[in-house]
Order: C-alpha cells, then structure tokens, then sequence
C-alpha cells in the first residue's frame, strides 16, 4: 500500500495528494499520517510548496468526509435500527449505544466533527452520524475543514522536518505504516471476537 501512495505522490503531485486524501476518508486503512509524511518529506526534497499541500490535502479530506455526511444524511436516523440490529456484532455496537452517541452528538455535534480529526478511524466515521442527525452541512464542513488543517498541518510539518534531517527516510515510512494498520485490524478483530450485546433489564 505504501508503494502505491509514493507513486500515487510521484506520479500525479498534488492531485495525487487529493486523490489519496478523498479515499483516506472513504476507506479509512489508507492512513493519511503516511501520506501526509511523504507529503511532508517531498515538501523537504523541493518537490511541493508546503501551504500548498495542505491546502489540497484539507479538500480532498473534507470532500471524503462530505460523502459519509451525504450517506447518513440519506440514509437517516430512524431507517439504522434494523442495520445495527442485524450487524450489531460487524459493528461492535448495539442500539442501546447508538441512542446514546445519538443524543451526544445531537448536543455537542460541531466538537465531535471537530476532534474526531485527530483520532484514526473516527475521523472517517463521525460523518455518518453527523449526516443521520442532520446536521447544518455548511457548519459540519467548516468544522471538518478547521479540525482536518490542523492535522494535515502538524504531519506535513513532521514529514518536512523529518526529511530535512534524514536521507532516504521515506524508505522506512512502509513499515510504520504496515505495524500501525495492522494493530487497527487486530484491535478490531479483539472488538468483533469480545463482543457482547448489553443485556436489557
């Protein structure tokens, strides 16, 4: 996978950023710390303008997090309780627990859009929710955008300085990113395994 983010990056610039940052938020183990570190690294190999990165990098991620927004929003609230019902197990949660994110979010809504940011894995799935409990779409980007330029910001800072220090760093980046999404499978696969539905009193 990371051969095919560095020539995605070598091959196609910053449209190739784009392109992996949309689909970092569309299928969450492509890991946007990997690409934004490469990202970072071509910016102190000369080959990118860092603000110019960021930029593209916080519209393809507001762009992928605006389609898990859209299908929530379609999908809606009330037409979820049979999915998790039946898949509840796939999904490690239970209705009773989806009630409880539900009237969390319908309360702090704009922060959860924007800390999730910061968090892998959540940074993808709190559109669904947002969209469910139709949230303003013109307050969930902004918060999106606000939240995702930070992030983007500190790991292409890291990537950058990082490059500038050492020789042929992204050569270790693959490795990283293999431990990092492989521990992601195994906690979920834990989570799947260890289950349980909460007992109803």
């Amino acid at each position: 996978m990371t051969d095919f983010i560095l020539n995605l990056i070598q091959s196609w610039g910053y449209v190739g950023i784009f392109i992996l940052m949309f689909l970092e938020n569309v299928f969450p183990p492509i890991p946007s710390e990997v690409i934004m570190g490469l990202g970072g690294i071509a910016v102190a190999q000369g080959r990118f303008d860092f603000w110019t990165l960021v930029a593209v990098a916080v519209a393809g991620t507001t762009a992928g997090n605006w389609v898990w927004y859209a299908i929530g929003r379609w999908i809606g609230y009330e037409r979820l309780k049979p999915f998790v019902d039946r898949h509840g197990r796939w999904l490690t949660l239970d209705w009773a627990e989806v009630e409880r994110l539900h009237a969390f979010f319908l309360k702090y809504g704009p922060a959860i859009v924007f800390m999730a940011r910061f968090m892998p894995v959540a940074r993808t799935m709190v559109s669904l929710p947002a969209g469910m409990v139709k949230m303003n779409q013109a307050k969930f980007l902004i918060w999106t955008a606000a939240g995702s330029t930070i992030w983007i910001s500190a790991l292409a800072g890291a990537g950058n300085w990082f490059g500038g220090k050492f020789a042929n760093l992204d050569a270790f980046v693959g490795p990283v990113a293999l431990i990092a999404i492989g521990s992601l499978v195994l906690i979920y696969v834990y989570r799947v395994i260890t289950w349980k539905p909460k007992q109803l009193d």
